[in-house]
């Protein structure tokens, strides 16, 4: 499949992504046939709406490890979707109050109502971004304006490369956001997994603005090669240092999580 372009046209038939997995947190901002497509693949697996939610927790505790533990105040949050509550830069500005956020994302509706949103936080931005193209990412003038790449930073791909299909070289592109950044910098990833319960849900996003590529928890764990992962590892998402005991239900959900160091 060939690269979307980034100035990817607005499409309210065809179901989103990233407007899907707002519906399933419960947002707002989505269209019939987003929440049409949503409720396909919340039939296949009725646990859709606590993968979603459980994912987001995740997250938080995540990038609360990196401002407070690893003392990193930049974040780079690649497929972020639209800000809604809890998010990157919410959580890192309560760890460290200067922390700076740039969000990258294609969809359009994304990309207008997160400048809307963010308009008045001059720590934090929301810039036109295709992960298939991680060079044009990081070269981007106005990203390279907020961000100080000469810093550590949090790189963050969040249920985001489920989308990325095997022939658009996912590790590739993890590889080349891992090398723009120096060392001390964090990846931060979470993965669908090639679960039996999710599986028949897949062929609801090949309809979609994006096919759902599960991997198996070897293949997740290989994006982290040549990173230092931080304990406990790579888990369920419920075992990514838990705050509170509720969250190890959790744990029954098809999905791995993890974060580690470049050195």
């Amino acid at each position: 499949m060939d690269s979307a372009p980034l100035n990817a046209a607005f499409d309210p038939i065809t179901p989103n992504v990233g407007r899907m997995y707002d519906y399933y947190l419960g947002g707002k901002d989505n269209y019939a046939s987003d929440r049409e497509a949503a409720e396909r693949v919340i039939g296949v697996f009725p646990r859709t709406r606590e993968l979603a939610v459980a994912n987001r927790r995740f997250l938080r505790r995540a990038v609360e490890y990196a401002a407070a533990e690893a003392g990193i105040g930049q974040f780079l949050d690649i497929g972020s979707g639209l800000p809604t509550q809890e998010n990157v830069h919410e959580v890192a500005q309560r760890v460290l109050p200067a922390a700076r956020v740039a969000y990258v994302d294609l969809e359009p509706i994304v990309l207008s109502h997160g400048q809307a949103l963010l308009a008045t936080d001059e720590q934090t931005i929301m810039v036109a971004g295709d992960l298939r193209r991680p060079e044009k990412i990081v070269a981007d003038p106005v990203l390279r304006e907020h961000l100080d790449f000469d810093r550590p930073m949090a790189v963050l791909l969040v249920f985001v490369l489920h989308f990325i299909r095997d022939e658009e070289d996912p590790r590739g592109i993890v590889r080349a956001l891992m090398d723009a950044v120096v060392p001390g910098s964090v990846l931060v990833l979470s993965h669908a997994e090639a679960d039996r319960r999710l599986m028949p849900g897949t062929s609801v996003y090949d309809r979609a603005s994006s096919p759902a590529v599960l991997r198996s928890r070897e293949e997740i764990e290989a994006f982290f090669d040549g990173l230092e992962l931080v304990e406990p590892g790579v888990t369920r998402l419920g075992s990514w240092r838990p705050d509170s005991p509720l969250y190890r239900g959790d744990d029954d959900l098809p999905a791995f999580c993890g974060v580690a160091h470049r050195r």
